[in-house]
C-alpha cells in the first residue's frame, strides 16, 4: 500500500495532541514554532499510514437504542481524501435527529448543545482533519462524539483497504467469549505505538491489557524516565493512568463510562476509541486481530 505523500493542513492543536501523553524518556517536547501555511496554520506531512482508496464507505447500527434512535455514517473518499462525512441518527420513521426540533430544544436546554450543532460540527471536523483521532469531542455531546470517533475510525480503516461493504454494528448484542486484540502498525512521532488486548469470559470483560510499545518492543509502563518526566509535567504517568484505564474498563464494561484520566487526556481518548472498536468486535464474536494503519505526521 502506498504511503500518503500529501500535505494536510490541520488545526494548531495537532502539535499539542502529538505531544500529549507521548513524550520520550529523554525529553519533554514543546511547540518550537512550526512552519505555517499561508493562512497561519501548521503544515503537517503524513509520513506513515496507508492512503484511503476512493469510494463510498458506510456503517450502520442494527438496532434502535432505548431512546428510539440508531446511528449511521458514511464517508466519501475522492483523490485519497475524505470529501464528505454524513453521520446522523434516525428514528423508526426515518426522521433525522438533526432535524428534530423537540430533541434540539430539550438537549440544548440540558447540555448547551443539540444535534443541529454537534452533528455538522463533527462531520465538518472529520473532513477538515482527515483523521478520526484529530477530531475533538464536542462539549455537551460527549457520548455522541465518542460514537462518531469510533465509527469514523472504522470507516477510515475500511477506506485504507478499499473495502466498501457496509459495516454493521450490533449495539445490543452480548459480548461473545474470546480474546480480542487491536494494535497500531506504525510507531508514532513520539516513539510509541498503541495496543490493547481484551478477554471476554461468560459475556463479561475480565481483562484489559492496554499499553504502548517503542521500536525496541519495550512497554511504556516500564520506562522510568518517561514516568518521571510525564508526572512532573502533567501530574500522572503511564504507570498510573494505564492501569487505571484498564481497571476502569473491566469495572464499567463500557468504554463510554470510563472517565478520562486528568493529565492523560489524549491517551484516555485513544483508549476509549480502541476499546469501543474491540467491544464491537466482541459483539460479533470476531477474534481477528485488528491492525490500525495509523497516520503519523511530521512537520
Amino acid at each position: 500500500m502506498k504511503k500518503m505523500p500529501k500535505l494536510i493542513t490541520v488545526v494548531a492543536s495537532v502539535t499539542l495532541l502529538l505531544g500529549a501523553c507521548g513524550t520520550s524518556s529523554a525529553t519533554v517536547k514543546k511547540d518550537e514554532g512550526s512552519k505555517s501555511s499561508s493562512n497561519g496554520e501548521p503544515v503537517v506531512k503524513v509520513v506513515a499510514g496507508a492512503e484511503m482508496q476512493d469510494g463510498e464507505y458506510t456503517l450502520k447500527e442494527k438496532d434502535f437504542d432505548d431512546h428510539g434512535w440508531k446511528a449511521s455514517m458514511g464517508i466519501v473518499v475522492k483523490d485519497g481524501k475524505i470529501s464528505e462525512s454524513s453521520y446522523n441518527y434516525e428514528d423508526e420513521k426515518g426522521n433525522l435527529k438533526s432535524e428534530d426540533e423537540g430533541y434540539q430544544k430539550s438537549m440544548s436546554e440540558k447540555t448547551g448543545v443539540g444535534p443541529k450543532e454537534f452533528i455538522p460540527q463533527l462531520n465538518d471536523a472529520l473532513v477538515k482533519s482527515q483523521d478520526a483521532q484529530k477530531v475533538d469531542v464536542v462539549t455537551g455531546a460527549t457520548h455522541s462524539s465518542e460514537t462518531f470517533l469510533n465509527y469514523a475510525q472504522q470507516l477510515i480503516q475500511a477506506a485504507q483497504i478499499g473495502d466498501t461493504a457496509t459495516i454493521e454494528i450490533d449495539t445490543k448484542a452480548s459480548l461473545k467469549d474470546g480474546e480480542y486484540s487491536l494494535a497500531e502498525k506504525n510507531i508514532g512521532s513520539t516513539g510509541w505505538k498503541t495496543f490493547i488486548n481484551m478477554t471476554v469470559k461468560d459475556g463479561k470483560i475480565i481483562e484489559s491489557d492496554y499499553n504502548y510499545l517503542n521500536k525496541d518492543g519495550e512497554l511504556k509502563t516500564n520506562d522510568e524516565g518517561y514516568q518521571e518526566k510525564m508526572t512532573e509535567k502533567s501530574g500522572t504517568g503511564p504507570q498510573d493512568y494505564i492501569p487505571a484505564l484498564n481497571n476502569a474498563l473491566v469495572e464499567k464494561q463500557n468504554p463510554a463510562e470510563v472517565d478520562v484520566v486528568t493529565g492523560a487526556t489524549h491517551s484516555s481518548h485513544t483508549f476509549k476509541l480502541y476499546a469501543a472498536q474491540l467491544i464491537n468486535a466482541a459483539q460479533k464474536g470476531d477474534t481477528s486481530k485488528i491492525e490500525i494503519d495509523n497516520y503519523v505526521y511530521s512537520e
